[in-house]
């Protein structure tokens, strides 16, 4: 994995200097609200509900074993002994206090971490596949495109004032396991005509109020032109954008107004202009990078104690034929630790077990970790003889749940319990569809199912991508809570359709029962899958379910 250089760590050394004199500043009175605002979303701090709230970078999702036990570290010495992963692979702090930012700051800086540009009207963290360097699926690592963006974005000059956030994600297989339709810029590597490496580029997508799947600006990019490309489509939209209303200010309404060809052309025009300006040094730069991510050796071993394991211990199985994921390398697998325990908030992970998850690293995963989208922790690279041993250590942090892509694998955003722009409760809502489902031991014959639920149309849970997609509004000051279907973020994205009218904080749990109990009396078959039935059969059985006597009022 990538270790900053002498430049990036006094560059991260400078930031997290000058934010500490910011806050002295403020503390001090020299400096109101108003005034320091735009100087702490710029360095990752919000002012949520109840308390600051710090946001750190995990640029496209990969961590070393010491940067997590850093992480425990500072959950217990500066906010309450956790943290939460987040959709866009960062962890947030919930409790921290203003005056110890600047040491939280600089305790990141230590193992190579910052908060720069997690926040603002600039580009956001890159995110990628949380299986990159590992998935037998793969065409290339997209980490080494991300690095190389990650440097270009960060405090780019023409870039640090966007008429709003953008965000750029990165796959590097045909899975898009990063959700990349969703994004205001979607990377995919793909091999040209002549078997060169490049991108099948998309521009335009991103949920929220005005939810757009992202469209094809450029079928093939070459490997060597993605820097000076991403810099023409950022620059016209820095043109095009608007700025008279936030509502509209995303890359996906400029191109939803202007149409996807004129401003194809626009951005061919201006990659013309840049392309020139790079003069190499960007492709210098990504062979250095890259040979920074070169796989870590992984010697052949005999698999026996994995198969043996499997078959003699029935909770070691049901883990492994859920929680793990085919390796580019044969005899090793790919590890997915969920954070969804049934009943506990989704992506929060307390600091004891971050140390467990430092320590299962060190001894199975070449000491490296990935936090995904869905907010679970993966471990690139083990060992199929290790799984047992892994297993047990993982049961014994609490952290074995064998639920990943299931009914209780839930995505939710932090809600009204800590977000000072959330219209209703998400984190309640996960913890009792789980709860609910563990209770009635169905999950494992549902079988894969994604629910995302977001506690507003900011979208932070990706409600509108989940196969069931739930989001909570306000209604005259009663919690409300809306259902899609249908949703899929994958390579064939697809935005969820409402359901109809919502349903109050006690009848929702009974109402994602009913969808999943249709569905259940509805697929063709065991092995068809929830999305494949909703895709066969359509909306109208669900909302026949659902609204009973809205059908009965229809049939009088």
């Amino acid at each position: 994995m990538y270790g900053y250089s002498e430049f990036d760590t006094a560059f991260v050394r400078e930031r997290a200097a000058q934010f500490r004199a910011q806050v002295e500043r403020r503390i001090s009175g020299a400096l109101t609200e108003d005034e320091f605002r735009p100087l702490r979303l710029m360095n990752g701090l919000y002012l949520q509900l109840h308390a600051y709230m710090l946001r750190v970078a995990i640029p496209y999702g990969t961590l070393s074993s010491a940067q997590m036990r850093q992480l425990a570290h500072i959950a217990e010495r500066w906010d309450r002994g956790y943290g939460h992963f987040t959709t866009r692979q960062n962890i947030q702090f919930n409790w921290p206090k203003l005056r110890d930012v600047p040491d939280i700051q600089d305790a990141l800086a230590d193992v190579g971490m910052h908060t720069i540009q997690t926040s603002g009207n600039t580009i956001r963290n890159v995110t990628a596949d949380h299986f990159a360097g590992a998935a037998a699926d793969e065409i290339a690592d997209p980490r080494p495109y991300a690095e190389l963006l990650r440097q270009w974005s960060t405090d780019h000059p023409e870039f640090q004032f966007l008429p709003r956030k953008f965000k750029i994600g990165v796959t590097g297989a045909p899975s898009d396991r990063a959700v990349i339709r969703s994004h205001d810029i979607g990377l995919q590597v793909v091999r040209g005509p002549d078997g060169g490496l490049g991108f099948r580029v998309l521009v335009g997508g991103g949920l929220g109020r005005t939810p757009m799947i992202a469209q094809e600006i450029r079928a093939f990019l070459p490997e060597a032109d993605l820097l000076p490309y991403c810099e023409a489509i950022v620059s016209v939209y820095n043109q095009l954008g608007r700025r008279d209303n936030k509502f509209k200010a995303r890359i996906k309404i400029t191109v939803h107004e202007h149409g996807l060809e004129a401003i194809r052309e626009k951005v061919e025009a201006r990659f013309a202009q840049v392309r020139t300006e790079f003069g190499g040094a960007d492709r210098a730069l990504l062979a250095a990078i890259r040979a920074q991510f070169a796989r870590p050796a992984l010697p052949a071993r005999p698999v026996a104690p994995f198969e043996a394991a499997r078959r003699a211990d029935p909770v070691f199985r049901a883990w492994a034929d859920t929680n793990l994921a085919p390796h580019a390398v044969p005899g090793y697998a790919i590890a997915t630790v969920s954070l969804k325990a049934h009943g506990a908030t989704p992506g929060d992970a307390g600091a004891a077990q971050m140390r467990v998850l430092a320590d299962v690293a060190d001894a199975y995963s070449q000491s490296e970790l990935r936090i995904s989208h869905e907010q679970n922790v993966i471990l690139p690279h083990v060992h199929r003889a290790d799984l047992p041993a892994l297993h047990a250590a993982l049961k014994a942090a609490g952290l074995a749940t064998a639920n990943v892509g299931l009914i209780s694998d839930i995505i939710a955003c932090p809600g009204m319990d800590y977000c000072a722009l959330a219209t209703a409760r998400s984190i309640p809502v996960a913890q009792a569809i789980a709860t609910r489902f563990e209770e009635l031991k169905l999950e494992h014959e549902i079988g894969p199912l994604k629910i995302k639920i977001s506690g507003c149309i900011n979208a932070c849970g990706h409600h509108h991508v989940g196969h069931i997609g739930i989001l909570g509004l306000d209604r005259a000051g009663v919690e409300n809570y809306q259902i899609t279907l249908g949703g899929d973020g994958s390579e064939d994205a697809v935005i969820g359709g409402r359901t109809g009218p919502g349903f109050a904080h006690d009848r929702i749990l009974p109402a994602v029962e009913k969808v999943v109990r249709t569905y259940l009396g509805l697929r063709a078959g065991p092995e068809e899958t929830f999305l494949q039935t909703f895709r066969r059969v359509g909306m109208a059985p669900f909302k026949a379910a659902l609204y009973p006597a809205e059908d009965k009022a229809r049939a009088a």
